[in-house]
């Protein structure tokens, strides 16, 4: 989902709606199961909220999806996807930066993004309790750290961190730079 001309927030709002309607649920529906109010579902579906990625988060645990899904576009099926046709999204609230790298449409059951957490930034998300889901985190440049549930961890480039969505996480760039890591996302048994 990238936005060339200004129209992220709608797009995210199209695919919202589309998910939701998908899933047979109401407004009331996704709102009871998201811990997210109706009104504001409803802003985000008609394009009037730049939604945080927090806010993503508890609407996709709602959905039953992850973020990866929500952000994947749905053009014709390749192997190939180009950097140039990847999907990016920026966080209001943090400025982070998440682009889909996964080709879409291949029936696969694993989904890469790039993340790009600017200095100082934090992202917290609450527990998502996806079953047959799991991540790894791979940094590639910079140092993350995490905390999962009470657990804490310290990650370099090139370390890399496996969880699954269970219990709630928070991403933080404690340098002076931009860290650059890799979400891997595998649904097992589900296309994704």
């Amino acid at each position: 989902m990238s936005d060339p001309d200004g129209s992220i927030d709608q797009r995210i709002g199209d695919r919202l709606r589309a998910l939701r309607a998908r899933h047979g649920f109401t407004l009331d529906d996704l709102a009871a199961r998201a811990a997210v109010s109706r009104a504001m579902l409803s802003r985000i579906e008609r394009g009037d909220s730049s939604p945080t990625a927090q806010l993503l988060g508890k609407v996709c645990a709602g959905l039953g999806i992850t973020l990866s899904e929500l952000f994947a576009d749905e053009p014709e099926p390749s192997p190939v996807r180009r950097r140039r046709d990847q999907s990016a999204w920026r966080d209001p609230a943090s400025g982070y930066i998440r682009r889909n790298v996964s080709p879409s449409g291949t029936g696969t059951t694993v989904s890469i993004s790039e993340v790009e957490l600017p200095p100082g930034a934090r992202v917290a998300f609450d527990s998502l309790q996806l079953r047959g889901a799991d991540q790894h985190i791979w940094v590639f440049d910079g140092v993350l750290e995490l905390a999962i549930g009470d657990d804490r961890h310290r990650l370099d480039a090139g370390d890399c961190i496996h969880m699954d969505f269970a219990r709630p996480v928070t991403f933080l760039n404690p340098g002076r730079r931009p860290v650059r890591y890799a979400v891997v996302i595998g649904r097992r048994g589900l296309a994704g």
